[in-house]
């Protein structure tokens, strides 16, 4: 698949395509950070797609994806029966408690020019995947659409359709079904009828397990995904 870097030349979206990738994730941050400088503190208060977090508590798990030691993830796990899942979202609360949303969002412009710990082990197509994905949480759930460009959104689709991510699953349910973007050239064609239609950013929170989005998808394939969320 080839898109477009936002300097305007194509590479490829595979396997060798590193370089391309770590383009648009300094695209997607810098998108991100524009958007989030534009929010007031009553809004980063407002629940976001992630179940239990406020929009500041994505914001925090955003700079901790790329600067948290894995040693301190470690002894949080161990804490916690070793579940990611409670370590994360102990870490993330916490964070978010101490600092204010300016103060979070200059420590993700920082962070993400020189990623530590744990973000220096995420491959790029996997960390463009969760920053986009974390963008909408925030995004949908205030109302706001079209704030992540079509060149992010096919390469996220790409990446969610064909790559297994040991967080979500998003691969695995989209076995067996069709899809169409209703606004940009990305599609994934399946010898089956059953097809899901929505607008490429609505697609992305669907296959990352948010339920938000799926009224606003068509086709005959919406049962059959939302069953697997």
């Amino acid at each position: 698949m080839t898109v477009t870097n936002p300097r305007g030349l194509p590479f490829q979206v595979g396997r060798r395509s590193g370089t391309g990738f770590r383009d648009l994730v300094r695209h997607q941050d810098d998108a991100f950070l524009a958007f989030a400088r534009t929010l007031t503190d009553e809004e980063w208060e407002r629940p976001s797609l992630c179940a239990g977090w406020t929009n500041k508590d994505v914001l925090a798990h955003l700079v901790l994806g790329m600067r948290l030691p894995p040693p301190r993830l470690l002894l949080a796990m161990a804490r916690r029966h070793w579940s990611f899942d409670a370590a994360n979202d102990v870490l993330s609360r916490e964070y978010a408690s101490r600092c204010t949303a300016r103060e979070l969002i200059d420590a993700f412009d920082r962070a993400r020019a020189r990623p530590k710990g744990i973000g220096r082990l995420l491959p790029a197509p996997l960390m463009l995947g969760d920053h986009a994905v974390h963008h909408l949480d925030i995004a949908l759930a205030l109302g706001r659409s079209g704030v992540l460009s079509p060149q992010v959104t096919d390469a996220v689709l790409a990446v969610e359709t064909r790559v297994p991510n040991p967080f979500i699953p998003a691969a695995a349910r989209t076995r067996g079904l069709a899809f169409r973007a209703t606004d940009t050239n990305w599609s994934r064609s399946s010898e089956r009828a059953l097809e899901v239609l929505g607008t490429a950013e609505n697609i992305i929170s669907v296959l990352a397990g948010r339920h938000h989005a799926i009224p606003d998808l068509t086709g005959s394939g919406v049962a059959t995904l939302t069953s697997r969320l």
